[in-house]
C-alpha cells in the first residue's frame, strides 16, 4: 500500500506543474519556451535555497523528471563542485551533474530522426 501512495504524489506533484505550465499557456502571452525557461529557472533558484528538495522528497520522479528538476538538477552539480573544487567548480558542476541527461536527449533525439521522416506543416 505504501508504493501506491508514492505513485499518488509523484502523479499529484507532477500534475501540479503540468497544469500550472497549461495554466500560464491558456491565460498569459507567454511563449512555451519562455515557460520552459522560467521552469528551469524556477528549479536552479529554489534548488540554491535548498528549498525543492522538499518538493523532491514529497513528489519523487513527479518532481525531478519535468524542467523544474532539471534546474535543481543543475543547481545541485553546481553545490557538489563548488564544495570540492571552489569557485571553478560553478562553470563546471552543473554540466558534469546533467550530463548523462543531457547525453541521453542527444541519443534518442537523434535516433528518432533516423527513423522518423520529417515533413512540413502545411
Amino acid at each position: 500500500m505504501d508504493i501506491f501512495w508514492e505513485y499518488a504524489r509523484a502523479f499529484l506533484c507532477g500534475g501540479v506543474l503540468c497544469l500550472v505550465g497549461q495554466i500560464l499557456i491558456d491565460k498569459t502571452t507567454l511563449t512555451p519556451a519562455r515557460i520552459l525557461v522560467t521552469y528551469v529557472v524556477s528549479g536552479v533558484v529554489l534548488g540554491g535555497l535548498g528549498l525543492y528538495k522538499y518538493v523532491v522528497e514529497f513528489g519523487g520522479a513527479g518532481a525531478t523528471v519535468p524542467l523544474t528538476g532539471f534546474g535543481y538538477l543543475l543547481a545541485k552539480g553546481v553545490r557538489k563542485a563548488v564544495a570540492e573544487h571552489g569557485l571553478l567548480g560553478a562553470l563546471s558542476g552543473g554540466v558534469t551533474a546533467a550530463a548523462a541527461g543531457i547525453t541521453a536527449a542527444i541519443f534518442f533525439g537523434y535516433l528518432v530522426a533516423l527513423i522518423f521522416k520529417p515533413k512540413s506543416k502545411s
